[in-house]
């Protein structure tokens, strides 16, 4: 033991010697607890002399462990521990109801709920001290990841008075991993869920999952795909994910399962899964009761019906209410959930994709039980780089409805483009739905806090449609009235996280799971401010660090929106595979799977008409939204091609022609990660070796790839508009059949198909 002690203190020591080029290969994410400067150190040391930590749970004991592990890191020393505080600096941790000391403090713990907590500074039997203090014990383990995030950024302990508590319930990460261990649109390596060795090994990796999703109150996961197998539902994997969900548990975190409509049938020897036939609701009621009797605080399951080929309960002609309320109460008696996603389209040629999934759900609204929600996408196609937010979000006000977004950037370069998310999340978080008024943003619907009571007729409680103020009703319309919110909360990311060394593919994505987890847990936050707080974390305090790198982080999704799909374009990527432009792709099973359905590319303009002369999805949008975005001069410029048919002449706000605009936007967005390369460049001083070496090499392939996305799409496009590119802007490197012939049937993220994707 004293020889472990001794080899523990020289490398510790050896950290605090360290210069920034000392290699670390991005395991610890942003729970790098290194030793802060002297000048800090003199400042916390004092005010972390002791660790007091009051009653023992899995989970205050898990707390206490990591207060002493950042402490010791950060401070070169972990802090001893205590039963009551003797001296200043004493650090008392705990819930009220376990701890007399707690409970003493008055610290006003009853406004906080089951995971809100208090940091405070204040004064007890003389002595100066701190107090991380909840309701229940996993506020605690969340205060304490906030307590050592102050000192990983280098933020003051005097005078705390921070109070926090989740805007959301549940918070959860969605894994599109299978049995297999592949993981669809996955770009970090393998699934990280060895379903072989479970349940008798559990890989060390899933505690530090453990621990980074409880570092930012993210409290769910669902560690199967979407696209489901039956499988996991048989005994040998409910035992396996029984192990998980154990080992979890501390950590605040609730295992959910995705359901195969279908299972019934594959697994169950029934003939049938129609949700209305007693067999088949008895089965889902016995599996229920099967689960819970493994995992008690088993979540719920997560359902993909009638979507992509799924089964569901269309295929017995039933609603998706149908469906979702089977198995809702099957859950039930357990306390579980069921989210129902909404991103479906029929087997059917529509008239406009986009429009399915409003057109399907809003007649629910209000007959889904109340341990329902829907998981919608944050805009109505497929994650795009840059969609409006989806017409369900304030539509469906007697439905709770929780946000779905991408983590694992599909659409945006995979792990090797530098693409921060969180202005994406916010941008669809701070989108007005105007349901009930200016201010009804999506955030607002998601929490809750929208639809959260009765409506009594206030003032501004409805939009105005013919000078009656109205709510939507379950046939889409506008109407006069009242309607009782949802009390169910949520929020879902689909996770970026491999078996790579770094769990992300590349360092900065780590930054997306970081973005979602702060956004999930309020979602108000700046996504500057948490882009600055993971640099500081996981990079450096250094502002001449800081600063160059957070402007990097906040100019890169709207670059690859201009290389992309600037202006409103959108599902202009290559068939299948996903990776690389494709804006000529057509043909194949579905004309909505294709590029051309989306562009409508044609001699007099570029664009998707939703106006009322053409599928007119605008009208899902409550009256100002819909008003704003059919009329061409008053839509934002950068959903103009998603939402009108725009001749290439047509003048834009910059004076230009839209061909012109194009060219310069895709011409921008090269630039931008030219610039990112420069950027990046300059601080290879501050970076260790590692991770420099690793995000300069992936700002070259970006910034490669940028210019094929803005060759191949001006190529495609100059095809019809027959104008020259703007002056002093070069043409394509290659000529169309060039870029048309490029194929890449190996692309990660799904299996490959080389006779499908290959044209």
């Amino acid at each position: 033991m004293l020889m472990r002690m001794i080899a523990w203190l020289v490398l510790l020591s050896l950290a605090g010697s360290a210069s920034p080029a000392w290699a670390e290969d991005g395991y610890e994410l942003w729970l790098r607890y290194r030793p802060v400067p002297a000048e800090w150190l003199t400042d916390y040391r004092p005010k972390a002399s002791e660790l007091v930590p009051g009653a023992h749970s899995p989970t205050l004991d898990v707390a206490q462990a990591e207060l002493s592990r950042g402490l010791g890191g950060l401070l070169g020393a972990a802090p001893p521990l205590s039963s009551r505080p003797t001296r200043d600096g004493s650090i008392i941790l705990g819930t009220a109801r376990a701890t007399p000391l707690i409970a003493g403090l008055q610290l006003g713990l009853d406004r906080l709920g089951s995971g809100g907590y208090v940091i405070r500074s204040l004064t007890y039997a003389g002595h100066r001290v701190i107090a991380i203090a909840a309701n229940e014990d996993i506020g605690v383990l969340y205060g304490t990841f906030h307590f050592l995030r102050l000192l990983q950024t280098h933020q003051p302990l005097e005078h705390l008075d921070i109070v926090s508590a989740p805007r959301i319930q549940r918070r959860i990460l969605d894994h599109w991993d299978n049995l297999d261990r592949t993981v669809e649109r996955g770009y970090a390596g393998e699934s990280i869920w060895d379903w072989h060795k479970l349940p008798d090994y559990l890989d060390p990796r899933y505690t530090d999952y453990a621990r980074a999703c409880a570092s930012l109150g993210i409290n769910g996961t669902v560690p199967t795909n979407v696209n489901a197998s039956a499988i996991s539902l048989t005994p040998p994997y409910l035992r396996k994910l029984a192990a998980l969900a154990n080992l979890f548990r501390p950590y605040g975190i609730r295992v959910y399962l995705t359901a195969r409509f279908s299972a019934p049938i594959e697994i169950g020897g029934l003939k049938t899964a129609d949700p209305l036939d007693p067999g088949v609701r008895a089965w889902w009621r016995a599996k229920a009761d099967e689960i819970y009797a493994l995992i008690p605080d088993f979540g719920g399951f997560l359902v993909k019906a009638n979507s992509e080929g799924q089964p569901g309960p269309q295929d017995y002609s039933r609603t998706h209410a149908d469906g979702a309320n089977m198995i809702a109460d099957a859950v039930a008696p357990h306390g579980g959930i069921v989210m129902w996603r909404a991103f479906v389209y029929s087997q059917q040629q529509p008239d406009d994709r986009a429009k399915q999934a409003a057109d399907e759900f809003v007649p629910l609204d209000g007959k889904f039980r109340d341990n329902v929600i829907l998981q919608v996408k944050n805009g109505p196609i497929d994650f795009q780089p840059r969609e409006p937010f989806h017409p369900l979000f304030g539509a469906m006000p007697r439905t709770p409805l929780m946000l779905e977004v991408q983590i694992t950037k599909e659409y945006l370069g995979f792990a090797t483009h530098l693409v921060y998310l969180a202005p994406l999340f916010e941008e669809v978080l701070r989108s007005d739905t105007y349901a009930r008024g200016q201010g009804s943003t999506v955030a607002k619907v998601i929490d809750g806090t929208l639809f959260g009571n009765s409506v009594t007729g206030e003032a501004t409680a409805h939009p105005v449609v013919n000078g009656q103020r109205s709510a939507r009703s379950p046939t889409g319309k506008w109407v006069d009235g009242p309607a009782s919110g949802p009390s169910l909360t949520g929020i879902a990311g689909v996770a970026n996280i491999g078996s790579d060394r770094n769990w992300t593919g590349s360092h900065f994505d780590q930054a997306n799971w970081y973005a979602f987890g702060r956004l999930a847990w309020d979602p108000t936050l700046s996504s500057r401010d948490i882009a600055e707080e993971w640099v500081r974390m996981t990079f450096s305090n250094d502002p001449a660090f800081i600063t160059p790198v957070v402007a990097m982080m906040m100019g890169s999704r709207e670059a690859a929106v201009d290389y992309m799909t600037p202006l409103g374009l959108h599902h202009q990527m290559a068939r299948n595979t996903h990776y690389g432009p494709g804006p000529w792709v057509s043909g194949g099973p579905r004309a909505d799977w294709t590029s051309v359905y989306f562009n409508r590319a044609d001699a007099v303009g570029i664009g998707f008409d939703r106006t009322a002369t053409g599928s007119n999805a605008v009208a899902q949008y409550a009256p100002p939204v819909a008003a704003q975005f059919a009329d061409l001069k008053r839509t934002p410029e950068n959903l103009l091609l998603w939402f009108h048919h725009v001749p290439w002449d047509y003048k834009m706000r910059s004076g230009r022609t839209l061909w012109d605009e194009l060219v310069i936007h895709y011409t921008h967005g090269v630039q931008t990660v030219s610039d990112m390369r420069h950027t990046w460049a300059a601080l290879s001083d501050q970076v260790d070796t590692e991770r420099y070496a690793q995000v300069s090499t992936f700002l070259s392939i970006q910034e490669k790839e940028a210019r094929w996305w803005r060759d191949a799409s001006i190529a495609y496009f100059e095809t019809f508009s027959h104008r020259p590119l703007p002056t002093g802007y070069a043409q394509p490197e290659h000529d169309l059949a060039y870029f048309e012939a490029l194929c890449f049937p190996y692309a990660p993220g799904i299996a490959p198909n080389p006779s499908s994707t290959c044209q």
